[in-house]
């Protein structure tokens, strides 16, 4: 398998946040739905395995599938640039305020594609609305209860919990992003980017996508959770966890070691995408 060295994959996270940076909000917003279905269908393919097998780690091996399709097709998912854009911000090839509109509408876009790959899937698994959904329906409910009243019923400690578990997701999550980049090759790339998005999975950490789309379904499924329970007991907090994981584990951790020295490949490439990020804004 090709193989790039760290200070390659960081000087490439560079030139991805100049990239990002430059797309205008059409090209965000569709690539961001397109991501938040992907991980959805991630998530009720983890859940059907974990089902029928009663073997949660079987759920955890096979859930990074819709990760790894986001990661060869270029998609945006919000979580993965809360490491990546920050190493434009930290280089000084771009400013926050680009980093700020690329977090907001690509939030926007996993947001709209998790809840319209919600509804759909609500109409496959329930007949509209027909039967029950079984199993699988029982087990969303269940998680979305857990993810949500759950961490409620612990009063702060709940908070802090679910805080903290945002974090170790986000920090593995984005290392998934990062270890995408070490490979040319398709297989390397599939390979590498699997690896920590099981480890994050197979350990139950709180991921702000994935949340949007387990949640609501759950909601829609009839489990006894508001969306008011839904914001304020998981999304917002696991949002705000997700970008600490992601900006101070990954994305200045990796900068300050490997980054600090942007190659001359990026040095050359800054002016360029500075002005196309300029225009677009």
């Amino acid at each position: 398998m090709d193989y790039k060295k760290p200070f390659e994959i960081v000087s490439g996270m560079v030139q991805a946040s100049l990239d990002k940076a430059a797309l205008n909000t059409k090209d965000l917003l569709v690539r961001g739905m397109l991501s938040g279905a992907l991980l959805g269908f991630g998530t009720t393919l983890a859940i059907a395995a974990t089902v029928q097998t009663k073997l949660p780690i079987i759920g955890a091996i096979i859930f990074p599938a819709g990760f790894i399709i986001i990661v060869l097709l270029g998609l945006e998912l919000v979580t993965g640039n809360f490491a990546s854009m920050p190493m434009g911000n930290f280089a000084g090839v771009i400013s926050w305020q680009q980093t700020f509109r690329n977090w907001i509408l690509v939030f926007t876009g996993n947001l709209l594609g998790s809840l319209l790959y919600a509804a759909l899937f609500w109409i496959s698994i329930t007949k509209m609305g027909t039967e029950d959904g079984g199993a699988i329906a029982a087990a969303i409910r269940k998680i979305a209860v857990a993810k949500t009243t759950g961490y409620a019923a612990i009063g702060s400690a709940g908070m802090v919990t679910v805080f903290t578990k945002a974090i170790l997701c986000n920090w593995m999550v984005t290392l998934g992003v990062v270890m995408g980049m070490c490979s040319n090759s398709t297989q390397g790339k599939i390979l590498a980017a699997w690896l920590p998005i099981f480890i994050f999975f197979a350990q139950g950490f709180e991921h702000a996508v994935v949340n949007m789309f387990v949640i609501p379904e759950g909601i829609f499924l009839g489990a006894e959770v508001t969306y008011k329970d839904w914001w304020v007991y998981n999304q917002i907090p696991v949002t705000f966890g997700n970008i600490a994981g992601g900006l101070i584990f990954t994305g200045l951790a990796l900068y300050i070691t490997y980054g600090s020295k942007p190659s001359k490949k990026v040095k050359e490439i800054i002016p360029h995408h500075t002005r196309e990020a300029e225009e677009v804004n």
